[in-house]
C-alpha cells in the first residue's frame, strides 16, 4: 500500500508514460462533453469521461452471442460495487490512476469496451471495436458509510441507486450505448464507493467479478488473470433471437412494483447449524425406503450421486433451503396445494464435458428450478426441502445442461425473469464470487457490496460471501412489503440471522 501511495503522489508531480501508475493518454481517455448532474439522494457527478482501451486496436474481431448469453438481452445490466476506506491520497490523483488502470483493463477485456452489432442474418454480435465506455466522478458531501451500511434495517435503495449510472438499462441497448460503465463516488467522510454496470448479455456473475479483480489488479501495479474469448460454450449454435426494426425487448417483470429489500448476514455458526439440521439423516439403512413418494427419489439420486457419494448436502444448499421454507411461510396468500419454485443460478463451466475454462468470458449459466408444494414445505422441514434441493442440483450436469440448451435453440426466447405467480425464490449470484478477495485497488479491502435496482422484483435474492471469509454468508433478499414483514417476524427464520460484526 504504502509503495502503491508513493507512487501516486509522483504521478501529481512527474507524469512517466512508462511506469504502471503512468498518466492516461489523450486518445484512450477524454472529457464528456455533458452537463453535470445531482439528485434528490445528493450524489453529484462532477466530472463524466470516455474511456478507451490503451494500445494498439483488438485482434479478438466479433464474438458471437452464445445460447445462454442470447436471453440475457432483455434483463437490465449487472449493477454491483462495493466501499471502500478512505485513500490517504489526493483525490484527483485517485481518479487518474482510476482512469489510467481502466484504460489498461479494457485492453485485457475488448469485449466490454465494444458493442453489440446484429448482422444480416440476424445474429447478434459482440464487435470488440474499441468504442469506449463511460467513467462517472461523483461526490455525496452530506453522506457517510453510515448511511448505506446501516444494521437492522432495510437498504436505502434511494442513496444506493445513484451510485450507479445506466440505471435499468436493458441489455439489448449495448446496440446502441457502451457495455460497460462505471462511477467513483466519494462520500463525505471519504469513503469510496467504486461501482460497474455491465450488459448481462456479456458477462455472467463469474466473468463480471474476473473483470472487477483485474481491474482492481492493474491499479495495485500487480498481473490480472487473462479472460478466455473462445466460443466454445455452444458457440456453434445457429438459432437466433429476433427484433424486427431494431426494438429491443423490454424487462419481462413489472420493474416499478413495490419490494423491500433487505441484506441478512448468517454467521458461519449458523450456517454449520443449518448443515448440520439438513444432513441429520434417519440412521437406519431403511431411511429411504421408509421415505415415501418423491422423500424417497431425493434420497436415491443424492445416494448415487458421483461428485458427492454420501449425498452430504452443502453448507449453501442448506441456507437456501431454509430461505426458500420461510419465504414460502412469509407469504400469506399462498395456497396450500400452490407450487413453489426455487431457482438457483448455476456455473456451467465446471459441469459440462469436457468442461470449459474457469475463466470463459461470457455468460455460461442456466437457472436450475427446485419444486414443492407448499404444504410440504409448511412442516419447516430443512431436511426434506434441502435434500430436495441438492437432488436438483446434482443432477443438473451436461446431460441437463445441454438438453435445457437443445429446447432453447428450438424455440428461442428472452429469460423470463420474474415471480409472475407470487411463489418464486429466484438465488442468484455467488458467495463463492471474489467480491472482497482479490479486489484492493491498493488502499485496502472493500468494506461492503451493494447492487443497484437492476433485475430486481418479490422474491429476487442475491448471494455475496460474509466480509470475514470465514464462511459467513450475506442474502440480499427483495421481497414485496407485506412478505418481508412477515418474514422479519419469523422467529424459525431470524434465529439465524445476525449483525456482521465489522457493522456492530
Amino acid at each position: 500500500m504504502a509503495q502503491m501511495l508513493s507512487a501516486m503522489a509522483m504521478m501529481d508531480a512527474v507524469p512517466s508514460a512508462s511506469s504502471i501508475m503512468q498518466q492516461p493518454k489523450a486518445q484512450d481517455i477524454s472529457t464528456v462533453d455533458a452537463p453535470l448532474s445531482g439528485s434528490g439522494s445528493g450524489i453529484t457527478v462532477v466530472s463524466r469521461h470516455a474511456v478507451r482501451p490503451d494500445g494498439p486496436p483488438s485482434a479478438v474481431g466479433d464474438l458471437t452471442l452464445s445460447v445462454s448469453d442470447l436471453p440475457m438481452l432483455s434483463c437490465h445490466y449487472i449493477q454491483k460495487g462495493l466501499f471502500f476506506p478512505a485513500p490517504d491520497v489526493p483525490m484527483a490523483s485517485l481518479v487518474s490512476l482510476l482512469l489510467s488502470s481502466l484504460s489498461r483493463a479494457l485492453a485485457v477485456f475488448p469485449a466490454l469496451a465494444g458493442r453489440l452489432v446484429t448482422l444480416p442474418d440476424d445474429r447478434i454480435v459482440i464487435r470488440c471495436n474499441g468504442a469506449g465506455v463511460e467513467f462517472h466522478h461523483a461526490v455525496a458531501p452530506a453522506l457517510s458509510l453510515d448511511d448505506f451500511l446501516v444494521p437492522n434495517a432495510d437498504v436505502p435503495t434511494g442513496l444506493t441507486k445513484d451510485l450507479f449510472p445506466m440505471d435499468r438499462t436493458v441489455s439489448y441497448e449495448g446496440h446502441r450505448r457502451p457495455l460497460t460503465s462505471f462511477q467513483v463516488t466519494v462520500l463525505g467522510d471519504g469513503a469510496v464507493f467504486i461501482g460497474i454496470v455491465a450488459n448481462h448479455a456479456v458477462v455472467d456473475g463469474t466473468s463480471f467479478w474476473h473483470f472487477f479483480n483485474a481491474w482492481a489488479a492493474l491499479c495495485r501495479g500487480a498481473s490480472p488473470r487473462i479472460p478466455d474469448f473462445r466460443r466454445n460454450f455452444f458457440g456453434d449454435s445457429k438459432a437466433v433471437l429476433r427484433f424486427p426494426g431494431g426494438v429491443g425487448p423490454a424487462v419481462t417483470f413489472d420493474a416499478d412494483a413495490p419490494i423491500r429489500e433487505r441484506i441478512f448476514h448468517f454467521s458461519r455458526d449458523a450456517i454449520r447449524e443449518l448443515k448440520a439440521l439438513a444432513n441429520r439423516r434417519p440412521s437406519s439403512s431403511s431411511a429411504a425406503a421408509a421415505a415415501g413418494g418423491q422423500d424417497a427419489e431425493v434420497y436415491g439420486k443424492m445416494a448415487h450421486d458421483p461428485k458427492n457419494t454420501e449425498g452430504e448436502i452443502s453448507s449453501f444448499q442448506s441456507l437456501c433451503a431454509q430461505i426458500w421454507i420461510a419465504t414460502t411461510r412469509a407469504r400469506k396468500r399462498l395456497a396450500s396445494d400452490a407450487t413453489t419454485t426455487l431457482r438457483v443460478a448455476v456455473n456451467c463451466r465446471h459441469r459440462l464435458r469436457p468442461a470449459i475454462s474457469a475463466a470463459y468470458f461470457g455468460n455460461a449459466i442456466q437457472s436450475a428450478p427446485t419444486t414443492a408444494t407448499v404444504s410440504e414445505l409448511a412442516s419447516g422441514d430443512l431436511r426434506w426441502a434441502a435434500a430436495r434441493l441438492h437432488a436438483s442440483l446434482a443432477a443438473y450436469g451436461d446431460s441437463a445442461i445441454r438438453g435445457a440448451a437443445a429446447a432453447w435453440q428450438a424455440a428461442p426466447r428472452c429469460f423470463p425473469l420474474g415471480n409472475p405467480d407470487g411463489a418464486v425464490v429466484t438465488m442468484g449470484s455467488s458467495n463463492r464470487f471474489p467480491m472482497y478477495e482479490g479486489n484492493d485497488f491498493g488502499w485496502g479491502r472493500p468494506l461492503a457490496v451493494r447492487s443497484g435496482r437492476a433485475n430486481k422484483f418479490d422474491g429476487k435474492m442475491s448471494a455475496f460471501p460474509g466480509r470475514a471469509g470465514d464462511g459467513s454468508v450475506d442474502i440480499e433478499i427483495c421481497l414485496e412489503p407485506d412478505t418481508m414483514a412477515a418474514l422479519l417476524r419469523d422467529a424459525q427464520f431470524m434465529q439465524y440471522v445476525s449483525c456482521p460484526s465489522h457493522l456492530l
